[in-house]
């Protein structure tokens, strides 16, 4: 299939897939002509690639789950690389919350502290 009909199928548009066609993400043909062709197996790459970009990846994260699949698993998170990166990815998405934890508590007690000196503000000065 030819770039605007992949791009069409996989709900993307053909600058986005010659941006993952630079970062070495999928791999059509080449024609005579030099138009792009790709076989279906990349509509799935694209699709992964999609959700992994979604999921807050960047682009060299996704490459062992693009190779992944290439290497005939059915699923990109399979393989140790991919597990490996989705093991950092964790530990980055943990402290993250236990920073945002951390954010939430301290506006938690500077809300309640407000409220409480508004209503004495209120009780003294009826």
């Amino acid at each position: 299939m030819l770039i605007g009909e992949l791009a069409e199928r996989a709900g993307t548009s053909p600058r986005t897939l010659r941006y993952y066609e630079e970062h070495g993400l999928i791999r059509p043909r080449r024609d005579a002509n030099g138009y792009r062709q790709y076989d279906d197996a990349e509509l799935r790459v694209v699709h992964e690639i999609r959700a992994l970009l979604a999921d807050g990846f960047g682009v060299d994260d996704i490459k062992p789950f693009v190779a992944c699949l290439r290497a005939g698993n059915s699923a990109g998170h399979v393989c140790p690389d991919s597990v490996a990166v989705l093991r950092r990815r964790m530990a980055e998405v943990d402290d993250y919350l236990s920073r945002l934890t951390d954010v939430r508590q301290r506006l938690q007690e500077q809300l309640s502290q407000a409220i409480e000196h508004r209503e004495t503000r209120c009780l003294l000065n009826p």
